[in-house]
């Protein structure tokens, strides 16, 4: 059964850099799409932010984080990282990984394997 954590949230300052991790065991690569989704303050469901599949084709889908935030894949490590840079408090939020079957997707209702989430707050 595959289950993913995440890891590498806290608090930081505006302007500064976070790498978060996503670790999935019980995973078959050959098949998966992993995204990073998150659950601002007040927010209903998480919302996509970066999806790789398994080849490494990447879909982007918040233009808020275009330019700042970077999403890598290690297959022999089970590992998803998403690099955030000049981090703004509008990032504030929970931030999920979770995986789907379906190759080039980010929408949020493909993705069945979902982690516990890790908090990263922005605020000076």
């Amino acid at each position: 059964q595959v289950q993913l954590v995440e890891s590498g949230g806290g608090l930081v300052q505006p302007g500064e850099s976070l790498t978060l991790s996503c670790a999935a065991s019980g995973w078959t690569s050959v098949h998966s799409t992993i995204g990073w989704f998150r659950q601002g303050p007040g927010s209903l469901r998480p919302v996509g932010i970066f999806c790789i599949d398994k080849t490494g084709t990447t879909t982007l889908e918040a233009d808020s984080v275009k330019g700042r935030f970077t999403i890598s894949r290690d297959n022999l490590q089970n590992m998803v990282s998403l690099q955030m840079t000049n981090l703004q408090p509008d990032d504030t939020a929970v931030y999920y990984c979770a995986t789907s079957d379906l190759r080039g997707t980010c929408r949020r209702s493909d993705f069945t394997i979902w982690g516990q989430g890790t908090q990263v707050t922005v605020s000076s």
